[in-house]
């Protein structure tokens, strides 16, 4: 694989990402370039960072359309955290905010338990524990996983979406980031 796009919206973990993906042997570049992330072969849209801002930068950028395109035209795509959040119709963060639409659902304040919730979880039906950090979790007809009751990873098509930070987990967030680039 040759070409991995971090999509850069002027917060996100964009160095501990591209840190993970050199382990693994993949060069990376940050960039919010609506033509690069168009042609890129993998897109990771990295966690970490306020709704609003993340998708006013997307906009202004030229990002949103092309991670938009990027799903219609069936090409590969990871969301991390606030990252798999963006790609839902909607937010209740910062008052209220449009997502990408990539999928059906919304994402809703945590009502119950820690918030925000850190640290580890075992994520079900998959039985491995990842590092989660996040206030926020998404509802949707997507889900594929998740930790007591709460959404942690969706998948649509070529868009996959983890609330968990793969980045920050270790050897089982290696393992599942390298998964994701064997797909492609």
């Amino acid at each position: 694989m040759s070409d991995v796009i971090v999509v850069d919206y002027g917060a996100g973990n964009t160095r501990s990402v591209r840190a993970a993906l050199r382990r693994l042997g993949h060069a990376s570049v940050v960039s919010s370039d609506a033509s690069a992330i168009r042609g890129a072969d993998f897109v990771v849209l990295p966690g970490v960072g306020s709704a609003r801002s993340a998708m006013q930068q997307l906009d202004d950028t030229g990002a949103s359309n092309a991670l938009r395109q990027r799903f219609s035209d069936g090409l590969s795509t990871l969301g991390i955290c606030l990252g798999m959040q963006l790609a839902m119709e909607s937010s209740e963060e910062d008052g209220g905010v449009k997502g990408l639409g990539l999928l059906e659902g919304d994402v809703v304040r945590l009502s119950e338990g820690r918030v925000p919730r850190l640290g580890w979880s075992i994520v079900e039906p998959w039985g491995r524990a990842y590092y989660f950090a996040h206030s926020y979790a998404v509802r949707s007809t997507d889900t594929v996983a998740n930790v007591e009751g709460v959404t942690v990873a969706v998948r649509r098509e070529s868009f996959l979406g983890v609330q968990f930070h793969p980045e920050k987990s270790g050897p089982a967030g290696l393992e599942f980031l390298d998964q994701c680039l064997s797909l492609v």
